[in-house]
């Protein structure tokens, strides 16, 4: 009886999950089958119990823990299906593409929404499970009277909690961070890795890994190099001497950066952003497709420039100007 009304239950929703991939059904059908069948006996439990030749005591036990165990079955099958439905939408998005701007939007929005329903399912299920107990019940009618003292001290203590349960919700409504972004937090710079219930982890550049709380998005400043787009313009700054052939070297800097694959074609210009007094600051401007593709096309810029000046204009390379007088040379008066 058990397997015929599992199923029946299994057609149906099939049905309703008609508009899941293959993938997605496959995974509905593997992950469902035990939390299914566990619900379908304990139901028939709860009807069959009185029907068995057992003493009060005995059927009010049993049909506390079978009550137990069916909210238990019933809070899994809610997370599965949870977990089924975000694995299904995440597979709609493709983050190795070039342009993957509404793909980590999306897939942001699924980590979070996911591992914040799964939490609310879990509590509710505990407490569900609890307050089939009676002991329970009844301890929980004799705190109504101090439920304001209670309810204070219990939000004080779990003030962090839910703050970072309510940032998660305003990040993944509006979306100041997304997975994969390229963000610069507490002077360090590195891509969104995993974003959870409560703290978001940042990987490094350097593979190291921070760990941020969710409130700190919502609370504090920090940059986002990937907001809107993940095109980036890199800078590279040279400090050269006065004689520096300015033209000349603008031009040298265009055909060094067209010749090279990470440019994206957008931007590329120099020019004098200020003089000192034994040299002048040039600086160069490139665009790439991403941050790291902008730091090594940088790099190369710089590298290349440098060896160009060495090579046609070593002259202009910063330097030191003394002027040397003869001590029986009379002084010019002022």
């Amino acid at each position: 009886m058990t397997f015929g009304v599992e199923r029946l239950l299994r057609i149906a929703l099939r049905r309703l999950l008609a508009r899941l991939d293959k993938a997605g059904r496959d995974q509905f059908s593997r992950r469902f089958r035990w939390p299914l069948r566990f619900a379908i006996a304990t139901i028939l439990l709860i009807f069959l119990t009185p029907a068995l030749p057992l003493g009060e005591r005995a059927e009010a036990w049993i049909g506390y823990t079978v009550r137990i165990l069916w909210i238990a079955a019933l809070g899994s099958i809610l997370v599965t299906a949870v977990n089924v439905f975000a694995d299904a939408s995440r597979r709609r998005f493709r983050m190795d593409v070039a342009d993957n701007l509404e793909a980590r939007r999306r897939i942001t929005q699924i980590q979070v929404l996911r591992r914040i329903s799964i939490a609310i399912i879990i509590l509710v299920t505990v407490g569900a499970m609890l307050m089939t107990i009676p002991a329970v019940q009844r301890i929980g009618v004799s705190l109504l009277a101090s439920a304001g003292i209670a309810g204070i001290v219990l939000g004080i203590a779990a003030r962090p909690v839910l703050t970072n349960i309510l940032a998660g919700i305003q990040l993944a409504l509006t979306q100041p961070i997304r997975v994969d972004d390229v963000v610069i937090v507490e002077g360090e710079w590195g891509w969104i890795e995993e974003i959870t219930t409560t703290y978001v982890v940042i990987r490094i550049w350097d593979w190291r890994r921070m760990i941020v709380p969710l409130s700190y998005f919502i609370e504090k400043p920090f940059q986002n190099w990937t907001r809107t787009s993940a095109s980036i313009i890199g800078s590279v700054f040279w400090h050269v001497d006065y004689t520096v052939p300015i033209e000349a070297m603008r031009e040298k800097l265009e055909e060094v950066v067209k010749a090279s694959p990470l440019w994206n074609g957008e931007v590329c210009n120099l020019q004098v952003t200020d003089s000192k007094a034994q040299t002048v600051e040039v600086r160069g401007l490139m665009s790439a497709r991403t941050s790291p593709e902008a730091w090594d096309l940088r790099c190369q810029v710089r590298e290349k420039m440098i060896t160009w000046l060495q090579a046609e204009y070593p002259d202009a390379l910063p330097r030191i100007r003394a002027e040397m007088l003869d001590r029986d040379e009379p002084r010019p008066i002022a």
